[in-house]
This record gives structure tokens, C-alpha cells and sequence, in this order.
């Protein structure tokens, strides 16, 4: 019985435990978890074949108790028999074989006695023992709950750090891009290529001006020709334009 208390104290312990507060305490929770879990698995398995041995034990002391009740109520009719057997006897006159049966009586009336206080004495033990048998598959149940409560405390675990540890990576893949970002390469090629072009407009433009002034100064050549044309034909009095009115000289023009 010692041993059985030690092992429901045992299980009650480890029932109870508070997974967080272990982790807090853990360097390595993940570690600590597997380890509790090896725990955890060790003892359910020591508490189950520890628990079906006393509930074994139970079931035959409830057994021998229900035969002991038995055997009292048979040696009870046992006895009623032969009493009555003695009691007809001896109405017979009989009175040898109604001592003989009187006897009977009392020697299964005896029986009787020894097993009522055999019951007596094995109920509040056998009571006891059923109820301690319980209490062990009750504190067996709360470890098997516990131990998925820890498996699953350990996987969500696991699933967590492992998120954590790609999101790390994504986010170092990141900054090292930002460092070496071949967009800003592309940029940079994008200001030469505009720069180069901006360079060619503006060459094309310059072009275009010195074309211009060409053009210009070919129109204001023509005009220095045609005037100096129109003023020898008006000096020769034959304008190349058609008929001269009559010449004027400056001064009637200014009258």
C-alpha cells in the first residue's frame, strides 16, 4: 500500500506541474520539453503496469469478499437446515441423530460467524483498496493529458521557432539585397542612358540652330542682292518691278 501512495504521489506531482513555469526556467525549452516528454512516457508506462497490478489485486479482494458473503448466507441455510432436521428428530424421539443434527447446526453456525467477520474485516480494506485504485487511474488519466499537453506545447513550439528562424533568414535575404539591390544597378544605367540622350538632343538641337542661322543669313544675303538689283534699275530708270512713277527727290518727299 506504501509503494501504491508513493506512485499515486508521484503521478499527482507530475499532474500538476506547470509546463509554463518549466519553460520559463529552460534555456533550451525545446530540449527541456522532449526530455519531459521521455519523462513523462517513462512514468505513465511504470504507473500503468503499477496501477493494473493493484487494480488486479482489487477486483480479487472484492472477489473473495463476495464469496466470503456467500459463505455466510450458505452456512446460514446450512444451519437453519440441520436445526430444523434436529427439531423433527427429535419429535420422532429420536433424540440420537437430533443431537447429531443439533450439533451440525452449531458447527455451521460457527463457519457462519468465522465468515461474517472475515466480510467485516475485509470491506473497509477492500473499500479502501478500490478507492485508491481510483484515485491511480484518475492520476494516470491527468498524466495522459498532461503528456499532450506537452507534445502539443512542444510541436507548437518547434513550428514557432522554425517560423521565427525562416522569417530571420527572409529578413537578412532582405537587407542583403538592399545593400546590393541590382535595381539601383538598373537605375544607375537608366541616368547614363538619359544623360546620353539628353547629350544627342542637345547636339541635334545645336544642329538645328546652326541650320537656321545658315538659312538666315542666305535669306538676308538674297534680300542685299535684290536691293542692291531694285536700286541700279531705279538709278538706270528701268525698274525691273515695271514702270517708275515720276522721280522724286528726297526733300519733296519729306514736303
Amino acid at each position: 500500500m506504501a509503494e501504491k501512495q508513493t506512485i499515486l504521489g508521484r503521478i499527482g506531482q507530475l499532474a500538476r506541474a506547470n509546463i509554463n513555469a518549466l519553460l520559463d526556467r529552460a534555456e533550451d525549452p525545446e530540449k527541456m520539453l522532449n526530455q519531459l516528454i521521455r519523462d513523462y512516457t517513462n512514468n505513465i508506462v511504470e504507473a500503468e503496469n503499477a496501477i493494473a497490478q493493484t487494480i488486479g489485486n482489487v477486483r480479487l479482494a472484492q472477489a473473495d469478499l463476495e464469496s466470503d458473503r456467500a459463505a455466510v448466507q450458505e452456512w446460514g441455510a446450512k444451519a437453519a437446515a440441520a436445526a430444523a432436521t434436529a427439531q423433527r428428530k427429535a419429535a420422532d424421539g429420536d433424540t440420537t441423530e437430533a443431537a447429531r443434527f443439533e450439533n451440525l447446526a452449531k458447527v455451521a453456525l460457527g463457519k457462519q460467524l468465522q465468515y461474517e467477520r472475515e466480510v467485516a474485516s475485509a470491506e473497509p480494506l477492500v473499500a479502501s483498496q478500490a478507492d485508491t485504485a481510483e484515485k491511480l487511474k484518475a492520476g494516470l488519466a491527468g498524466m495522459k493529458d498532461k503528456l499532450s499537453q506537452l507534445q502539443s506545447k512542444r510541436d507548437e513550439l518547434v513550428a514557432r521557432a522554425k517560423a521565427a528562424q525562416a522569417q530571420r533568414q527572409v529578413q537578412e535575404s532582405i537587407g542583403s539585397i538592399n545593400v546590393l539591390d541590382p535595381t539601383s544597378e538598373i537605375s544607375r544605367w537608366e541616368d547614363s542612358v538619359r544623360r546620353e540622350e539628353a547629350h544627342a538632343a542637345g547636339q541635334a538641337e545645336l544642329a538645328a540652330s546652326s541650320f537656321e542661322s545658315q538659312f538666315e543669313a542666305l535669306e538676308a544675303e538674297g534680300d542685299k542682292t535684290e536691293i542692291e538689283l531694285r536700286l541700279e534699275a531705279l538709278k538706270s530708270g528701268n525698274p525691273a518691278g515695271g514702270v517708275l512713277p515720276p522721280a522724286r527727290t528726297y526733300d519733296e518727299l519729306e514736303s
